[in-house]
């Protein structure tokens, strides 16, 4: 009895220890590569200066959203910040997943959560009609959907439409972005083009609203195309831009940023355009997951991500684009002697900004965002998209996945061969060395 009363303090000791530092332990799960590193190790000292308490950063990273989602939604996991994409954010809404931000933690005269776009915020608002979303989420990096292409190769003129993916001339050269989500949103504008043109239906409706017609429009139109797709790719097409291979990428705005600077140090030019039927845009942002432990610091920690200096810096390591829309950042994108041409960028930054000297694939004008609308949750349609998204992939192989695939299979095969033809000589050798112990 004494052992197992012992056991039993000692274990309740380690747990209220364990709940003690866990108050002082933040966990973020973000992206890969999608945070400076200098602001990241910086927010414990910050934390200490503001609360006058400690805090040890436990930071992980997550490949795609949905492998995020399940932690939560099924492990229960506890982390206490989370960076998902739009869609996400409004399923972890709707699946009642999150926790209010507490701003009211934070004095007035520390909060930076003003300093997101307004744009931005109306953008999030989008996602739910029940929810103040901006009690639950704050942005972080922004962007579009669009071609990356090299001009030695293409014409800027002959990417004015998605209806691109369908011509000839462009058989294998075209890699595809592996994210059905986003592929439908943007070729659906393109298969209702008709429709939008002659004000039938909006891009928002379009986007928003999932139906069995709409999928089988945008089915048409890809399994048309699938001749010219050299690949399926989340990561990989950039890199494949940047060295030349490839002709032309459907890809985000934040990765065609960083294949056109890549490309660029090794003599190779890229540039990138929106299809003047619109894109989608799209955003991830900062939430509280519903089993985070310290929703304290987290409310901190979202406040610090807010602060310009730190937006900067971020934009400057990681390629995409912050949310925060104050003087200090629209002062560092505003350079003449870089950017010739002037971007109406008022929608973002005020009415200060209609005459903007920046880069257009990090900042659209105002006139190409009018025809970007905000990606969503399927919802009871996410299914029938996978399903779709499967037959246009299923049996397209182009010649360099072909040959890599057979290459893989040969290999294996006379791997094999070889491992029988090396088994039998070993068996012989121990047969004749047998022999020669018998004798």
């Amino acid at each position: 009895m004494k052992k197992f009363f012992f056991s039993l303090l000692v274990t309740a000791f380690a747990m209220s220890s364990f709940a003690a530092d866990r108050a002082h332990t933040l966990k973020v799960y973000n992206w890969a590569d999608y945070i400076d590193t200098e602001v990241l190790d910086s927010f414990p000292s910050w934390y200490r200066q503001m609360t006058g308490e400690e805090v040890e950063v436990i930071y992980q990273t997550f490949d795609i959203n949905e492998s995020m989602l399940t932690e939560i939604e099924v492990g229960h996991e506890d982390y206490d910040v989370i960076c998902p994409s739009e869609y996400i954010i409004e399923r972890m809404l709707k699946a009642n997943l999150l926790k209010k931000i507490n701003k009211d933690l934070i004095p007035a005269d520390q909060r930076n959560f003003d300093n997101v776009a307004p744009f931005v915020v109306d953008k999030f608002q989008q996602m739910s009609k029940t929810e103040n979303v901006s009690d639950y989420t704050v942005g972080y990096m922004w962007g579009t959907t669009g071609f990356i292409y090299n001009p030695k190769f293409v014409d800027r003129e002959d990417l004015h439409s998605w209806g691109a993916i369908l011509d000839p001339k462009f058989e294998g050269k075209i890699y595809m972005k592996d994210a059905f989500r986003d592929v439908y949103s943007v070729i659906v504008l393109y298969a209702f083009r008709d429709e939008i043109a002659r004000g039938e239906i909006t891009r928002n409706e379009l986007v928003e609203n999932i139906t069995p017609e709409r999928i089988a429009r945008v089915e048409e139109v890809l399994m048309a195309a699938k001749n010219n797709v050299a690949g399926w790719e989340v990561d990989f097409g950039k890199e494949e831009m940047t060295k030349g291979k490839t002709w032309m990428n459907l890809s985000w705005s934040g990765d065609a940023q960083w294949a056109i600077d890549e490309a660029a140090e090794m003599g190779v030019n890229l540039e990138y355009i929106i299809p003047e039927e619109g894109s989608n845009v799209w955003f991830d942002g900062w939430c509280i997951p519903k089993y985070a432990k310290n929703e304290k610091a987290a409310s901190w920690f979202i406040n610090y991500m807010c602060i310009p200096e730190n937006a900067i810096k971020n934009m400057d390591f990681i390629g995409y684009v912050s949310v925060i829309s104050t003087p200090e950042v629209l002062d560092w994108i505003d350079d003449s002697e870089e950017w010739e041409n002037t971007l109406d960028l008022s929608y973002f930054f005020g009415e200060d900004a209609k005459a903007i000297h920046a880069n257009p694939v990090q900042y659209p004008d105002k006139s190409v965002i009018e025809r970007c609308a905000l990606m969503h949750d399927a919802g009871d349609m996410n299914e029938e998209l996978v399903k779709m998204w499967n037959r246009v992939k299923g049996d397209n192989l182009s010649p360099l996945m072909l040959g890599v695939i057979i290459v893989v299979i040969l290999a294996i095969v006379l791997f094999a061969v070889f491992q029988v033809i090396n088994n039998n000589k070993q068996k012989k050798i121990q047969r004749k060395s047998s022999s020669r112990k018998r004798r």
